[in-house]
């Protein structure tokens, strides 16, 4: 939990309730917390909490070295957002010390993280995306959409960095504000219609299954903007979603679709557009969404019928599933 991005609090709310959810008389928990400098707090002999002192830092070699450490538990669960830990990096630390670990692969999780990418992925499978342009170092701030639209990092989340243009005159300093977080900014064009989410379970056996649909009301804001999401009262979850049946089955098919086309496992949060004058567009894929019991992810589950600790149950038997799964693999 923690780490290094800019959702370093967002994380640590998440994990804190993952590790309440957990039962106690079910799983032995040790916490792991990665502080905004990367350093890492180990757990000493398996203890459920962290001492004081314990502090290491990657990747300077040390007695205790955190693939030393994690080669002692059953399974992760990476509880951390944004870069660093939610782009494949972490995932690539437990495929070499051989843990299993809930949530997407290395190629999977790094594929999502990246937004530019993940929609050429899903443009290639026929899944509809809203259409953007790419910026990179040295390239100049200009678009061929009308206004407004939508200028972001193309490697984070939590709607950090983020933008609604409504002029050019205030393009450049919102180009500035993503460069802030990442070398390559999108600008995306505005999709008019609601902003819905679905929820997605499984594994590439399971297979994977859709959530109820829900639809994102702000109240504070016209977008889904940081507050909206984190404020207390910034916005409303309405599950399910006030759209008519065949729209909703269709994001379902569509949450599925995404979730398959970028190899993701375990879970993933797919946010879309419901155009006014269109059909459904996906916005995002989110590989570790926010996971406290009211987060979206968890009320898209709840409103299914899986409960906070049975949709914990669930994510690490599926780790555990792929890991003993690939254990066969020769390579």
């Amino acid at each position: 939990m923690g780490g290094r991005s800019s959702e370093h609090e967002i994380s640590l709310g998440s994990a804190r309730s993952v590790v309440e959810g957990l039962d106690p008389d079910r799983y032995e928990v040790a916490s792991i917390e990665i502080d905004r400098e990367g350093r890492w707090q180990l757990p000493r002999g398996g203890a459920a909490e962290i001492p004081a002192g314990a502090r290491e830092t990657l990747p300077v070699p040390v007695e205790r070295r955190p693939p030393d450490v994690l080669s002692g538990v059953d399974v992760v669960v990476p509880v951390l957002h944004g870069p660093f830990g939610e782009d494949g990096t972490v995932q690539g630390l437990l495929e070499l010390a051989g843990v299993p670990y809930v949530g997407a692969g290395v190629a999977a999780s790094a594929l999502c993280m990246d937004k530019d990418l993940c929609k050429a992925v899903l443009r290639d499978r026929g899944i509809p995306v809203a259409r953007h342009v790419v910026l990179r170092l040295g390239d100049p701030a200009e678009h061929p959409f009308g206004y407004p639209v939508f200028v972001k990092p193309a490697r984070l989340g939590s709607s950090v960095g983020i933008s609604k243009v409504r002029s050019q005159a205030e393009l450049a300093a919102a180009v500035a504000l993503a460069r802030l977080h990442d070398e390559k900014v999108l600008i995306e064009e505005l999709v008019r219609g609601r902003e819905v989410e679905c929820g997605v379970l499984g594994n590439v056996d399971s297979p994977p299954k859709a959530s109820a649909v829900g639809e994102i009301v702000p109240r504070s804001a016209d977008w889904y903007d940081y507050g909206a999401k984190y404020d207390e009262g910034g916005s409303d979850i309405v599950i399910p979603a006030p759209i008519p049946d065949e729209a909703a089955a269709r994001i379902q098919e569509l949450a599925v679709a995404s979730f398959v086309a970028t190899e993701c496992e375990g879970m993933a949060r797919i946010d879309f557009f419901l155009g006014e004058d269109s059909g459904p567009v996906v916005n995002e894929l989110n590989t570790i969404p926010g996971f406290t019991e009211t987060s979206v992810y968890a009320k898209l589950f709840e409103a299914s019928g899986i409960s906070y600790p049975e949709l914990l149950d669930r994510l690490i038997a599926l780790a555990l599933e792929r890991h003993e799964r690939r254990a066969g693999l020769r390579y």
